[in-house]
């Protein structure tokens, strides 16, 4: 991780990182986290299927790979915006979304750094009716602490969690 400085510009290996977590099998790694804001490099998980609710924008640069960027509108209804590799996605904070790519696929992120209190929400629904499943709150102050992981881990060993109480659906593990 590269710690800003005032005086220091970071010069930062993207071919290198992504090296490394292909080698290393981890899905993020922090570029920068400073009061302003966080960069990551984040590489695609195939069962990513939870709506990720952040007070911060969102900037997403399709580094490798194209990004199938799910999001939920305030009437509940799911889109997708399509971001090919070499293009760039702003999006709102408040945003329901839910990033979806490959494996080999990898994303540089920058969001505003999260201010003291402000809360991180991932929200899962049934995959049959669409009805609100289950609720993970973090506060996301480090991306080394891997809040999403944390939030799938919880869910995914939870039965409970992941069966609809409305039509009795059980959403599907992490294979």
């Amino acid at each position: 991780m590269v710690v800003l400085d005032k005086f220091e510009m970071p010069n930062i290996d993207l071919d290198g990182i992504v090296k490394h977590l292909k080698e290393t099998g981890k899905y993020t790694h922090q570029l920068w986290l400073n009061d302003e804001s966080l960069a990551f490099i984040a590489r695609g998980r195939t069962y990513r299927s939870e709506f990720h609710i952040n007070p911060s924008y969102e900037i997403q640069f399709s580094l490798i790979g194209d990004l199938d960027l799910h999001y939920r509108t305030p009437e509940g209804e799911t889109k997708i915006a399509h971001v090919p590799q070499g293009s760039v996605l702003y999006q709102e904070p408040f945003v329901p979304h839910s990033p979806r790519f490959a494996p080999d696929a990898f994303q540089f992120i920058i969001e505003r750094a999260r201010k003291p209190g402000e809360i991180d929400r991932f929200h899962w629904f049934c995959p049959e009716c669409d009805n609100f499943l289950h609720e993970e709150t973090y506060v996301v102050d480090d991306y080394r602490k891997d809040p999403v992981g944390r939030a799938y881990d919880n869910y995914y060993t939870s039965l409970e969690f992941r069966t609809c109480k409305k039509c009795g659906t059980v959403a599907p593990g992490r294979d």
